[in-house]
């Protein structure tokens, strides 16, 4: 696939951050004094921003926003370090960085973002690292890949996104960018070809037999 740019989503991407996550939403949940969530409802948390997951299940903005604080308090502290890399992802990236560039597009707060791939040492592989900010102004995935674009004057024709749940491929088109799904995340292939990937991997590596052709 001839491409220049590769822009890659973080969690059920590069990683497998559910064990930080989950443990955080949880550790929010109990702070509220309300119910823990199932292992199911927990893994619809990963993909959108985190204050629409919270108001999904019910929690009024005001309580979203406090949950928000608390889950944080939480993956700031140990969260964020409870993470994978799937297998073979590093030599992915090495491999695609030689020959592209990469740049990371998720709905995390950037600043965690940074923070995960320094301490996994992939920083290094990525011409630029974007996510959502703080204060929640910036959170919707296609407005993170779209801030992405403008900031390093990229064509979107010659970009790529790659993720595993339909908010990266609804965010990849709203910005002219073809999607590819990977399977071994938290979405499924109906999930992604439904919202317009146009192919689907199931290992990391198979990335590198699509990209390098």
């Amino acid at each position: 696939m001839q491409v220049k740019n590769v822009f890659f989503d973080l969690d059920g991407t590069l990683i497998d951050s559910s064990q930080g996550i989950f443990a955080s939403i949880n550790y929010a949940m109990k702070k509220l004094n309300h119910p823990l969530l199932s292992q199911e409802l927990l893994k619809t948390f990963v993909g959108p921003p985190l204050l629409d997951s919270f108001i999904r299940i019910g929690f009024s903005n005001e309580k979203a926003i406090e949950a928000v604080q608390y889950y944080r308090e939480n993956y700031h502290r140990v969260g964020m370090y409870q993470v994978k890399p799937y297998p073979e992802i590093e030599k992915v990236l090495s491999n695609l960085s030689a020959t592209h560039h990469l740049y990371l597009a998720t709905s995390k707060p950037e600043y965690f973002a940074v923070k995960i791939l320094q301490h996994l040492n992939f920083a290094t592989f990525f011409s630029g690292i974007y996510g959502a900010d703080l204060e929640g102004k910036l959170a919707k995935k296609a407005d993170i890949i779209h801030y992405a674009l403008t900031t390093e004057s990229i064509l979107a024709t010659d970009t790529l996104m790659v993720g595993d749940r339909e908010y990266d491929m609804i965010g990849a088109s709203e910005n002219g960018i073809a999607g590819l799904g990977v399977l071994y995340g938290f979405g499924d292939k109906k999930e992604l070809m439904d919202s317009g990937a146009i192919c689907t991997v199931e290992w990391p590596i198979d990335l590198l037999k699509v990209l390098e052709k």
